[in-house]
Formats: C-alpha cells, structure tokens, sequence
C-alpha cells in the first residue's frame, strides 16, 4: 500500500466550547495530523497573556488534549495567570525561571529551566513564566486537559485566574515541588519485563535523559523512561532508538500528543485498512496519532532518535498510550506489511545508507535485541 504525505485534514473536534473559545482568542490555530517544526511555527500576538501564541488542533488530540505554543519575549515576563488544571510544559527554545505560589501574599517557589526542560505547573496555583537569555525568546509547548474538561464546564472564566484556593497538600510542600525526580521500579507489562518509573515535577533536559530501561514490546532495541506527575491525572514517556532502525506498529487511544527533542527521520500512519500517511520529523516535530490508527516510527538519522510522549487523561479510553493487548494492538515484524520494510530501506538508500534490521528479526517474532546504550 502506498504512502501520501499527511494532508492538512481535521476532523470536527468534540470540544465546541473549548473550539469557540480558542477562535476569540485571534490566535492562529493549526490543523492537520502534525507540526513540522515549533521553532518555525506562525504565531499571533495575544493581547490577554502578551505574548505570540497559536494553539494545536491535530486531527488525534479530537476533542480532549490541548497543545498551544507561547513564546516569551527575550528577557520578559508574562503576566501572572491562575490556571484551574496542571499543566505539562516542554520547553522547545531559549532559557528562562518560572515562580509559582498558591494564593497573594503566600508562600513561592521558583526553578530555572533551559531548552529541552520538561516540567509540570500545579492546578490551582498563579504561575509567572520569565525568559532570562537576552536577544532570543523562549518558545514553550503546553499540554493540558481543557478540551475535553469544557465539554462539561463550557465557561472559560472558570478555569482562569478563579478565587478558589485549593485546600489540598500544605502550602509550605512548594519548598520542594521541584526537588529533583526519583525512581520507583515495577513491573511493566507492556514494555515487557520491568522499568523505572521516575516521578517528580521537574526533569532538566529530556535530550540527554540518560536514565533508561530496555523497552522490550517494541523491537528495533530501543529504551525508554516512563514519568508520573506527583499529585497530578498526567503521564508521558520518552523513547529513544537506534539508528537506521524502526519501531513496531502499535495504536491505543487519542490525544497523545508526541514531541521530537532529536533525532530525524518519519513517521507512518494509518487507519485499519486504509491508505498510510507518511510524517517527516526532526527536533521540535510534532504529531498526534488519531484514536486507534496504527503508527511507526522510524530513525532514518545516524543518532539516537527520541520522542516524548504526553499522554492523554486516564479516563479516556482508559488509559490512551497502552496497549491493551499485543496481539490486538500491535503489529510484529513478522507481521507486518511488506512495503514498511521496502519503504524504510528506499528511504535510507537515497541517502546511501542501509538499515540495521537484523533479518532474524523478521522471522523470529521472539528475536533477542541488543539493548541500546545510551
């Protein structure tokens, strides 16, 4: 089955109220199946936040992630804002400090961040985002649950800058929010075998996140470190594999948003049964798997290539970034179409390359990879 490069489609998402709101807002928003590059992203001034911005309504997120762009001015500061939900924010460009307190006049905590940094802002507190390297803006990607939050409560003054104070946790636990992450192992059924899982609300650089597991499931050799947000419905991910190697075809629910820190190379995906979109990506790429569309990633680079994924609230599809059952929602090499293989080796030959797929691994669904060091 032949590829064709990911048309500029959009399907009608659920969130009318969140859809109307972002209209007022006069900021671009970008539709589609994926970004190319948020560092060259169109971006609108937004009078309310002074910032330029643009928001993401990719054809996966359907309804229940928001993704948007912020990008503050060098050496600036945005207005302070009460956000109602947590936020994850992944920093696409520049350097910069975020404070953070619960209510006026009440206890703060501040961390500076850099290019790459992934971090979490608590709901219900007043954020103030600052860019500290001169003569070049900060450029961040945010990800929350708005959209599909609205579908109920389709107010937006009740999710920004609302008087309700949160009366969970002590206002003095902000001293250490952002201590470092730690790890808590186990078991790890989809991954196969077991895999730390790093908790905390703050990781400085997802780039060179050297703290891995091998992650089975998924073939080509790859690693990978699983995140929990303390305190907070959000996850995500990060995978990281080998050069001139792809991963196996695996699908599960929506809004998952991905996001590239490095690495080049392109993605594949399809519905059952229908035509294959093909996805170039290269650091501050971004894509979003529409519900249940089978997709691959492939490094076509000579790197390590890695993604983070930010996955989508628990309670939709019941969890959207697992799959449930390998034999339902993922495809074996041994499987899989014959034209993904042809594919990726026409695609490394015009660059004179070869791939590293061992041929074992087409025959033996139970082949043994070499963990990849990182």
């Amino acid at each position: 089955m032949a590829a064709t490069e990911a048309p500029p489609t959009q399907k009608k998402s659920a969130a009318k109220a969140w859809d109307d709101w972002t209209a007022s807002t006069g900021i671009p928003v970008h539709e589609g199946f994926y970004i190319q590059d948020l560092r060259t992203l169109q971006l609108g001034w937004w009078e309310e936040r002074q910032c330029n911005a643009a928001f993401l309504k990719l054809a996966g997120q359907e309804g229940v992630s928001e993704a948007r762009v912020t990008e503050i001015p060098a050496g600036q500061s945005l207005p302070p804002l009460k956000f109602a939900l947590d936020e994850v924010v992944y920093v696409v460009e520049g350097r910069g400090i975020t404070n953070i307190w619960r209510e006026p006049g009440g206890q703060q905590t501040s961390f500076e961040w850099q290019k790459h940094s992934l971090f979490r802002l608590p709901r219900h507190h007043y954020r103030q985002l600052s860019s500290t390297q001169g003569g070049q803006p900060a450029r961040l990607l945010h990800f929350n649950y708005l959209p599909i939050t609205m579908t109920s409560v389709p107010d937006p003054e009740f999710f920004f800058n609302n008087s309700f104070v949160s009366t969970d946790g002590d206002s003095s636990e902000l001293a250490t929010f952002y201590s470092a992450a730690t790890a808590v192992q186990r078991p790890d059924r989809e991954w196969g075998g077991g895999s730390a899982n790093w908790v905390g609300n703050f990781f400085p650089d997802m780039r060179a996140w050297d703290k891995l597991a091998t992650q089975v499931n998924r073939g080509a050799g790859a690693a990978a470190v699983s995140i929990t947000f303390p305190g907070a419905p959000m996850t995500s991910h990060m995978a990281v594999f080998p050069p001139f190697t792809y991963k196996k075809a695996h699908r599960h629910g929506p809004g998952v948003v991905i996001v590239v820190p490095a690495g080049e190379g392109y993605s594949v995906m399809w519905p059952e049964g229908q035509e294959k979109q093909l996805i170039r990506w290269q650091e501050a790429s971004v894509m979003v798997p529409p519900n249940k569309w089978w997709h691959q990633h492939f490094n076509a680079g000579g790197a390590p290539a890695r993604y983070l994924a930010m996955h989508c609230h628990p309670g939709v599809d019941v969890y959207s970034e697992s799959v449930e059952n390998l034999e339902r929602d993922q495809i074996e090499y041994t499987a899989e179409d014959p034209w993904i293989r042809e594919t990726f080796a026409a695609e490394l030959v015009k660059k004179g390359l070869e791939p590293r797929m061992p041929a074992e691994a087409y025959t033996n669904r139970d082949y043994k990879w070499t963990p990849l060091k990182v």
